[in-house]
């Protein structure tokens, strides 16, 4: 169960990084944008820590405060329940 877990979560965060390189082209050239709504859907979803590698890569977001914040929050989420799965844990930690 924790492979599909990691699994998932790479998978997501993946599709949330191309997603973000994908909006900030097609804002550059004034294309059709994917919606913010999409761009929160997959970083709560599992995708947050593509999702904020992928705003700080592309410069993309980067202007608004929930983005910045909520991306972060979220990558830092996933990333300790990442080390969580693995067994990682940090002497005194409050995780168990």
């Amino acid at each position: 169960m924790q492979t599909v877990v990691l699994i998932w979560i790479g998978l997501m965060s993946l599709w949330s990084f191309a997603t973000m390189g994908y909006d900030k082209q097609q804002a550059k050239k004034k294309g059709r944008r994917v919606p913010e709504r999409k761009l929160w859907t997959l970083a709560l979803l599992g995708g947050g820590i593509g999702a904020y590698f992928g705003m700080q890569t592309f410069r993309h977001k980067t202007r608004h405060t929930s983005f910045r914040i909520g991306f972060l929050v979220l990558a830092l989420a996933y990333g300790v329940l990442i080390l969580y799965l693995l067994g990682l844990r940090m002497p005194g930690s409050l995780i168990l």
